[in-house]
């Protein structure tokens, strides 16, 4: 099986290296990362921009996998993927992650770490992105960890559907089990923080609070999260609201 990985991290973070390990378990991984940090980019591409690709020696610890690093997103990532290294023949899975941070309900979105998977779903290609709800650079995944590999395998049992991938998100510490759940309603609100920078300007910081709609619903991903289990959500690149055409 050919594995391609991305995130939106960048390369070297723990999540990413974490992901690495435990899908040489199922085949070849060829790795295409950020040189930075790209958070938030959703399936943001560089329009115009020329992209660079290099190849980076493999460290010991992944020996075997093949490493790429562009100063594009993590979309760009997928789509130089697939128009140069495999241009002769598609990624049988695509992985994105593991993310530094949640991407449960609205966040997905935003994220670039399912941006990634959007892509690939986009190209009929499985794909699955993971995330874990701790932003710390040296966060414990030691919990989520094995279950990667039987979730990835359950995942790739299934008959795939054009246009669809998955969005797997853990809580922290100890994991009860998994629920397949839908994407919780809700908005974030106050989202910039007003600071003085030092020439004395107010700049606005990103900050937030989101606010759930719904928080006794128990099919949410929000919901399974809270009570300490795995979400497992199916995510669709067809955004028509089939509700309102009646």
């Amino acid at each position: 099986m050919n594995i391609l990985i991305t995130n939106d991290d960048g390369w070297g973070a723990k999540g990413l290296l974490c992901l690495i390990r435990n899908m040489q378990q199922l085949g070849h991984v060829t790795v295409i990362a950020p040189d930075k940090a790209q958070s938030g980019q959703s399936n943001a591409i560089s329009v115009g921009i020329p992209l660079y690709m290099t190849k980076l020696p493999t460290p010991q610890e992944i020996a075997g996998a093949d490493i790429y690093l562009t100063d594009g997103t993590p979309s760009d990532c997928i789509k130089l993927a697939v128009n140069t290294i495999f241009k002769d023949h598609l990624p049988d899975l695509v992985v994105s992650g593991i993310n530094h941070g949640s991407n449960a309900a609205v966040n997905v979105i935003y994220s670039g770490t399912m941006g990634a998977c959007f892509v690939a779903a986009e190209q009929g290609i499985p794909a699955i992105g993971f995330s874990l709800c701790d932003h710390d650079l040296d966060a414990d995944f030691s919990y989520l960890e094995p279950y990667i590999i039987p979730l990835t395998k359950q995942l790739l049992s299934r008959q795939h559907t054009y246009g669809i991938c998955y969005n797997i998100n853990a809580p922290m510490g100890e994991i009860k089990g998994v629920k397949w759940t839908r994407q919780c309603k809700g908005n974030w609100e106050n989202e910039f923080f007003p600071q003085t920078d030092s020439q004395g300007n107010t700049i606005y910081v990103l900050t937030g609070n989101f606010h759930n709609h719904e928080p006794e619903a128990e099919d949410t991903d929000e919901w399974a999260l809270s009570h300490g289990y795995i979400s497992l959500t199916p995510q669709s690149i067809d955004m028509t609201c089939y509700a309102a055409l009646r």
